[in-house]
């Protein structure tokens, strides 16, 4: 971009601090550039001098200084950029005017934390539209896979961060675990709260009333078992809490297919033929749009709990996500 701009706070920006306004404005611009833009008074807010952390009102005028192409060529779109794209609409499962549904592969971080250079949330800025970009409104862990949402302007953002706080989004996850839970359909509801391990912290049951404790409740339903030692899970969380449904099954005695940290059956061997990764996905969400409608996507199996499926003869064509859907009631 070449020349001064003076551009207008958009109503649906309010609110916004003027850093993450101009990543959702200029996603190419790199985060170090713009620090050294504001530190020297080239960026303005309504003609005075701003801090990364300013707040911005609907109406203001930004003033945005000459920004050089990121590559030496010329190029205003760094190769980066036209990869990450090309990744995302690879594993795009839905898109219209307000949100990206995507299915997120086994092992790839949604957001960026220590260590963590590439994940979901870094290659967003791909997409950008109009000098928006797209924003996440949840979450999924770095290994389950499945349907994630993306809203892609700041009015879809608070719609679906208010869908997701009420719970109004309905989501159904498929797991594979070692044994079969009894009964085969129920509620689990404990108290979730995190605690010291070796190699750093996981969530563990915790009484109520416990430093840090939340209430979790999950419905599931078994679908299909494997000679009963193998299950086939449907499973619908109520709440959110971190790792709620890997705790809630090993709990059970039926923790989750190579779960790193929550499979807790001592000396157990998988057999061979079995897939490794975490055996969780997000198989279906439900979500209700800004105009009434309702937005319903499901997602493929990944790759591993595909040859698993195969190796213990459970058929994913056999059954809809709603069909055996668990029942809040059970």
């Amino acid at each position: 971009m070449s020349g001064v701009q003076q551009r207008a706070v958009a109503r649906d920006e309010d609110g916004m601090r003027l850093d993450r306004w101009f990543s959702a404005n200029f996603p190419h611009l790199p985060f170090s550039r713009l620090q050294k833009l504001i530190r020297t008074g080239q960026v303005r807010v309504d003609k005075g001098r701003a801090k990364p952390s300013t707040r911005l009102a609907s109406g203001q005028i930004v003033r945005v200084p000459p920004i050089q192409p990121a590559n030496p060529n010329g190029s205003v779109l760094p190769e980066k950029v036209g990869r990450d794209e090309k990744f995302l609409r690879s594993i795009l499962l839905h898109e219209d005017r307000e949100v990206f549904v995507f299915n997120k592969p086994h092992g790839l971080a949604v957001q960026g934390g220590s260590g963590t250079k590439r994940h979901l949330d870094g290659m967003l800025g791909a997409l950008a539209a109009g000098g928006d970009r797209p924003r996440l409104v949840h979450r999924l862990d770095r290994d389950t896979s499945g349907c994630i949402l993306v809203a892609r302007t700041a009015a879809a953002a608070r719609h679906f961060g208010k869908v997701f706080g009420s719970r109004s989004a309905r989501k159904i996850y498929w797991a594979i675990t070692a044994r079969v839970p009894r009964p085969p359909q129920g509620r689990i509801s404990c108290f979730l709260a995190k605690g010291p391990t070796a190699d750093g912290e996981q969530m563990r049951v915790v009484e109520n009333g416990a430093p840090g404790a939340q209430h979790s409740v999950t419905h599931y339903s078994v679908i299909d078992d494997a000679g009963g030692q193998f299950g086939w899970i449907s499973l619908k969380p109520v709440t959110g809490r971190t790792h709620q449904l890997r705790v809630h099954l090993a709990e059970l005695g039926t923790p989750i297919l190579s779960d790193p940290r929550y499979f807790n059956i001592e000396n157990w061997e998988a057999p061979a033929g079995l897939a490794r990764g975490l055996h969780l996905h997000a198989r279906r969400l439900s979500v209700p749009l800004r105009s009434g409608k309702v937005l319903d996507v499901t997602a493929p199996l990944p790759e591993h709990m595909g040859k698993t499926f195969e190796a213990l003869g459970f058929d994913a064509g056999r059954f809809d996500a709603i069909d055996l859907e668990p029942e809040d009631d059970a």
